[in-house]
């Protein structure tokens, strides 16, 4: 297997192959794959759902994110490359709870009402399941390997065979060392979070603090080039960059960039790919964005940013729990388990700690510090505010629905109140998963997951 080809199928996707020579990966934590195969024809695929049904009158758009659309979609696809519906044989995955449900929470349960759709169709359709493991609380790895058309269920994250890490426990001083070792964040980072903290923020002075920073002026202008937002015309200045972006992107672009640097590269760690933190930090950042433009209850770019923030303390400790990621990665499997008394068990801190540390080291805003420190935390009478609330869901969401980035657990018992704090109702949630945009929820470019 080591020379076959990867393929990632991200959340409301579907991959269908007849070249015989990849291994298609979906890797899902409250989302259902289903993954399909002729071994005749030598054709499968696999699709990636995030809901049971469509929400809106939107939803035609994306129908491949819905088990009742995606997946006859998928079938008739599978069927279109020469596939034979006799001969088809399925395997089912995923569908992991949020968290701890009661009677009226069942809204909650969006993976066992996906889980059961696709079984219904499946079952309509005379499509034998081989193998399902659905339900529980963790996120797992579906494949398919195109060479044997062999179905595999595997824990998400867990070790390649035969890699060995020394584990390394690190002292108070350690920690200590590395967050005084630890650049900075850029200035112009640290007056644009200071300005946008103050409300109604100018962004001619914003403007005018990037351009005093030339690598991320340049990093700006780069990207404004690039196919995602180029079209006919070339970008050559920041002024002509902001016209184009809006005050919005174009402070969100700025911050995205300064602090890429931050969230380690590596796949190892708290990431499960390369660039996996970094990735779950934009994807929590604009889910955030998403939950302020539908609550109105705070100002979107303040939303983006705390979430792009949340979890800054994670870069300090990234390296001792890539040597401790065996026992680290046992503790993760406890059903009770939460993150933070698992680094406190095995690291003696944890991140909302440290990240607090580094956001008043760095002068963070005191909303800003306070959603670093209390994200995962919100019972303390200061910690329950609109902003901490909408990290929390949105960092909820991010690990639930765009699992396979990262290392991380939260406690999702309190979901319910978690919701009703930002005055929405249970029976909306599957409204406010469908406001997940799918490019947070794609691999990243660099990403080689494991």
């Amino acid at each position: 297997m080591e020379n076959l080809r990867k393929y990632h199928v991200a959340a409301g996707s579907y991959y269908v192959d007849s070249s015989n020579g990849v291994l298609l990966q979906a890797y899902l934590g409250t989302c259902v794959g289903v993954a399909l195969y002729d071994s005749i024809s030598g054709i499968g695929g696999i699709i990636h759902l995030l809901l049971p049904e469509p929400v809106s009158a939107t939803s035609a758009l994306h129908p491949e994110k819905y088990a009742s659309t995606g997946l006859p979609v998928f079938i008739d696809t599978i069927k279109k490359a020469g596939a034979q519906i006799e001969n088809l044989k399925a395997c089912v995955a995923g569908g992991a709870l949020v968290g701890p449900l009661s009677r009226q929470d069942l809204d909650l349960d969006i993976g066992g009402r996906t889980a059961e759709t696709v079984k219904t169709i499946l079952d309509a359709r005379k499509i034998p399941i081989e193998q399902s493991e659905t339900g529980g609380f963790f996120t797992c790895c579906l494949s398919l390997d195109t060479r044997k058309y062999k179905f595999a269920i595997e824990p998400a994250g867990q070790l390649q065979p035969g890699v060995t890490l020394k584990a390394k426990i690190p002292t108070p001083e350690d920690i200590d060392r590395t967050i005084e070792n630890l650049q900075p964040i850029p200035q112009v980072a640290l007056k644009v979070l200071r300005l946008i903290g103050e409300g109604e923020y100018d962004i001619g002075r914003i403007a005018e603090e990037v351009k005093k920073d030339q690598v991320i002026s340049a990093k700006t202008l780069q990207i404004c080039n690039s196919a995602l937002f180029a079209k006919a015309q070339k970008f050559d200045s920041l002024d002509h960059a902001l016209v184009f972006l809006g005050q919005h992107q174009f402070v969100k672009l700025v911050l995205s960039e300064a602090v890429q640097g931050y969230f380690n590269q590596s796949d190892t760690g708290y990431s499960l790919c390369k660039g996996g933190m970094y990735h779950h930090a934009v994807g929590t950042a604009t889910i955030a964005e998403e939950l302020a433009k539908l609550t109105n209850m705070i100002n979107p770019t303040s939303a983006y940013t705390a979430g792009l923030l949340h979890d800054i303390g994670k870069v300090v400790l990234d390296q001792w729990v890539n040597s401790t990621f065996p026992l680290f990665y046992r503790q993760m499997r406890e059903e009770e388990a939460n993150i933070l008394n698992i680094e406190k068990k095995i690291l003696g801190t944890n991140h909302t700690q440290i990240g607090g540390m580094l956001a008043e080291k760095w002068s963070f805003t005191e909303s800003l510090i306070s959603a670093v420190k209390n994200h995962h935390d919100l019972e303390k009478d200061d910690s329950d505010t609109p902003l901490n609330n909408m990290v929390h869901m949105a960092d909820l969401l991010m690990c639930q629905f765009g699992s396979g980035f990262e290392l991380e657990r939260i406690d999702s018992k309190m979901l319910a109140s978690r919701l009703k704090a930002l005055n929405l109702s249970a029976d909306r949630f599957p409204s406010i998963v469908d406001l997940i945009p799918l490019n947070v929820l794609e691999t990243p470019p660099t990403a080689e997951i494991q």
